[in-house]
């Protein structure tokens, strides 16, 4: 795994020293670095990196008012000369913070943290029953591990890096960060069947399917061509459904 990053930092042997870090860290990938918040802001209207090494004490904007407009995809990590700062850094959900002058020990264990933090929300758990089959999963969503039983799914939607799964009796879309190639490799495959790039379905849940969409509720899910032969031997399998 990968982790992009950005670093602000309006002095320039601090600036210079974690950009050393980052690229003799193998799993960190720098995308940007910035001696002042406001042009960062520009850059992350188009990029969403997974770390921000951000410094608190800086002109125009500093590192605490910044980090409350930051992405919450974006780990924060803290770097500064004052102490004072850490408890304030900490109710703005940074995952570390990091006193100047910073050695490459502690960026590490910085990083790993994030690292690992990353890792759990892209790796959902499996709960199986006796025999072995898949009755549910958890996924990471905000930061929180909820259990989800696939009986209850309808659809997936992908959304670039997120999915957003749709359950039966939640009002809302459970949404993670996961990408639907993942999402789908996770999936029992005789329980659930992508019909489109964007939608993964379980068939079971269909009730109608009209001018090759499927319907739920005031939802239309197109049927690609690209996996309309696939599904329609999904659908011939199962006598329920023909």
């Amino acid at each position: 795994m990968t982790l992009k990053c950005m670093i602000i930092d309006d002095e320039p042997l601090a600036l210079g020293l974690i950009e050393s870090y980052v690229k003799k860290t193998p799993y960190l990938e720098l995308i940007g670095k910035f001696d002042n918040a406001i042009e960062a802001f520009q850059t992350l209207k188009q990029e969403t990196p997974e770390i921000l090494f951000l410094d608190i004490q800086m002109p125009d904007l500093n590192g605490l008012e910044f980090a409350k407009i930051v992405s919450n995809e974006t780990k924060i990590i803290f770097t500064t000369a004052f102490q004072q700062y850490a408890l304030e850094g900490f109710k703005v959900n940074a995952i570390d913070y990091l006193l100047k002058p910073i050695d490459y020990a502690d960026f590490l264990a910085a990083t790993n943290k994030a690292l690992e933090w990353f890792k759990a929300i892209r790796t959902p758990q499996v709960q199986e029953t006796s025999e072995g089959k898949k009755k549910s999963i958890f996924v990471k969503t905000d930061y929180k591990l909820i259990q989800i039983e696939l009986d209850k799914i309808t659809h997936i939607e992908g959304l670039k890096d997120y999915v957003k799964i749709y359950v039966e009796g939640e009002q809302y879309p459970i949404l993670s960060l996961m990408s639907m190639k993942s999402m789908e490799a996770l999936l029992p495959s005789d329980q659930f069947i992508r019909v489109h790039k964007s939608y993964i379905v379980q068939p079971q849940k269909i009730k109608v399917i009209e001018r090759n969409r499927i319907v739920f509720g005031k939802t239309y899910i197109p049927i690609s061509d690209t996996y309309k032969e696939n599904f329609q031997n999904f659908m011939n399998k199962y006598s329920i459904f023909n």
